[in-house]
């Protein structure tokens, strides 16, 4: 049954306009390099379509998904995009990629030799990328296949678009892992000279332009995240939750909280029922308990803290602080946006911003802006 959406619940308030920003403050670093942007995940739940066409208004003509699902769903936004699928060739799916000019970023000898058989069924070099692993264990050539790969390839005349690593630990700038990773990076590509290189996430991007090479993939930055750890966020907000206040009560001292009564009110309170819950991203490991802070919300300038279980439809606030002059049902909170981040959120839990915004599927109406003051558009 299809979705109603009656716009009185929860605002997913999405800023195209910083977005644009976003990417080209990173390009503006990035300087020298081609400045890719990464989609995946729904571009990091703030919608593929929308998400796209704001960065290709900015400049970015390369994009990376992780899988064919989300590079259809850029390919159907802009016709014209540099495609690239991280997660690679899905077997039997070369004809797919061929049709729709999606580049496989392959990681396997089994996917290369895939790739270049449809290459000579077609007599034609379909563009692909090649991924070695530096160290993660996750997808890509192991580092003492490149010679392998590079005279299978030689045997063919076939030339990659390009060759890519992921790093391990950027958002730790000072990691010794970043500088063995780059060194065993460079040591591949004397097997691939004049081939262009990405190595770069966001962290690595900031991190220095040692491992900028020909492009880099900017992701969590582009959408207000923090990348590194340890500095400020620079970028712009892009994503802004807010909720409505479903009911206001008062508890009693001694009274408990929530399921499983794992939160005790020491004093006199006031309490905010909010229409948010797991079911809407918001993780059960935000509860508050009188021993662990959980997470907060912000609400008429201050930020009021979650008490008791985060329940699937469910959350209560703690609003004492904030005086006799208290909310009305139907009145907004905000669960992360310009006064609280997605990644204090996360601190909170023990996770990463990347998690909270892309777990971010609840049941929202979403509304795009291009800029601060501009009128939601639904």
């Amino acid at each position: 049954m299809a979705a109603v959406t009656t716009g009185l619940g929860g605002q997913l308030t999405i800023d195209l306009g910083a977005l644009a920003r976003n990417w080209r403050a990173l390009d503006t670093v990035s300087a020298g390099a081609l400045t890719a942007a990464v989609v995946k995940a729904d571009a990091y739940g703030m919608g593929i379509p929308e998400s796209v066409k704001a960065l290709s208004a900015a400049g970015a003509q390369f994009f990376f998904t992780a899988t064919v699902d989300e590079a259809l769903a850029v390919r159907a936004t802009l016709p014209l995009a540099h495609i690239f699928v991280l997660n690679g060739l899905y077997p039997g799916a070369a004809n797919l990629y061929v049709r729709q000019r999606l580049m496989p970023v392959l990681s396997s000898m089994a996917m290369l030799e895939e790739w270049l058989a449809k290459c000579i069924e077609r007599n034609e070099a379909f563009p692909a990328a090649f991924h070695f692993d530096t160290g993660m264990n996750r997808l890509g050539f192991r580092l003492n296949e490149a010679i392998a790969v590079r005279e299978r390839i030689e045997q063919l005349g076939f030339s990659p678009q390009m060759i890519m690593s992921h790093l391990a630990c950027a958002d730790q700038p000072n990691h010794e892992k970043n500088r063995t990773q780059l060194a065993l990076f460079q040591s591949i590509l004397t097997h691939f000279p004049q081939v262009p290189a990405s190595l770069a996430n966001s962290a690595g991007l900031m991190t220095g332009r040692d491992y900028h090479f020909q492009m880099v993939r900017p992701g969590i930055a582009l959408y207000g995240g923090r990348a590194v750890s340890g500095r400020k966020n620079p970028m712009a907000n892009v994503a802004t939750l807010h909720v409505p206040i479903l009911q206001v009560k008062e508890g009693r001292t001694g009274e408990t909280v929530g399921y499983g009564a794992t939160f005790t009110l020491w004093r006199e309170s006031k309490l905010a029922i909010i229409s948010l819950g797991y079911a809407d991203g918001f993780f059960r490991a935000l509860s508050g308990t009188n021993s662990r802070p959980g997470g907060k919300v912000w609400l008429r300038g201050k930020l009021c803290p979650v008490i008791g279980r985060i329940s699937m439809d469910l959350t209560i606030v703690d609003i004492t602080d904030l005086g006799p002059d208290l909310p009305a049902p139907g009145e907004g909170v905000e669960v992360f946006g310009p006064h609280i981040s997605v990644d204090d959120q996360a601190d909170a839990c023990g996770t990463i911003g990347y998690e909270l915004l892309t777990a971010m599927k609840g049941r929202y109406t979403r509304n795009y802006v291009s800029g601060a003051g501009d009128t939601p558009q639904q």
